[in-house]
């Protein structure tokens, strides 16, 4: 649940967004997923993101809890509810609006 209340100095407090971007090993469409993923967080999140990479192969486990059947995957756990992206992430809009980062950032 997230906390909407007032911080003493005034701001509300700053949502976190959980992300986990599974990959299949050091491909070259991993590898720009990743450094799309980066960007957009730098450019909208704010410092407000933690982004977990996971190897789809090493993790069969957490793979299949996610329902993950293609890699690159982008999954939001946070905030809810969890929205997923299949792709390099190339398209920052259809990233953010993937995301729903317009609605929350704002």
């Amino acid at each position: 649940m997230h906390d909407e209340q007032t911080r003493s100095d005034g701001e509300q407090p700053r949502e976190t967004w959980e992300l986990r971007l599974y990959v299949a090993g050091q491909t070259p469409n991993s590898i720009k997923a990743f450094k799309n993923l980066k960007q957009i967080c730098e450019e909208h999140l704010k410092d407000q993101d933690t982004i977990e990479v996971i190897g789809r192969l090493e993790n069969p486990q957490l793979a299949a809890g996610d329902q993950i059947v293609a890699v690159p995957t982008l999954v939001r756990k946070l905030p809810p509810p969890v929205r997923k992206i299949v792709g390099n992430l190339a398209d920052e809009e259809r990233v953010l609006v993937g995301l729903d980062v317009r609605r929350h950032a704002s």
